[in-house]
């Protein structure tokens, strides 16, 4: 079983950036496939980023270039780096974890982008 915690959302405004994190569970976080996805209110759930356990990075289209996904296995977070901030970025973020078959998720944080 592999839990994740979010943290690191909140209010910004316009422009503005924001550091998430999401901490992990489990020995065996090196191994894991770690990604970040968003959904606003009425919308599906879309991929932001994407690393995978050797470091490998890919980006869904809605933040692309305004985000960046990297990871710190020593303490077993992942972080995404979102900069020029919108109105349209808001919604919950949420990471999860593939490992062995299977995937995980955690509860997500609020970003709300709002001046």
């Amino acid at each position: 079983q592999v839990q994740l915690v979010e943290s690191g959302g909140g209010l910004v405004q316009p422009g503005g950036s924001l550091r998430l994190s999401c901490a992990a569970s489990g020995r065996t976080f090196s191994a894991y496939d770690m990604e970040w996805h968003r959904q606003a209110p009425g919308k599906q759930r879309e991929l932001v980023a994407h690393i995978t356990s050797g470091g490998i990075t890919i980006y869904g289209g809605s933040m692309k270039g305004r985000s960046t996904i990297s990871r710190d296995n020593g303490k077993r977070t992942v972080y995404l780096q979102m900069n020029s901030l919108k109105p349209e970025d808001t919604a919950v973020y949420s990471c999860s974890a593939f490992f062995n078959g299977s995937a995980y998720w955690g509860q997500g944080t609020q970003v709300t982008v709002s001046s």
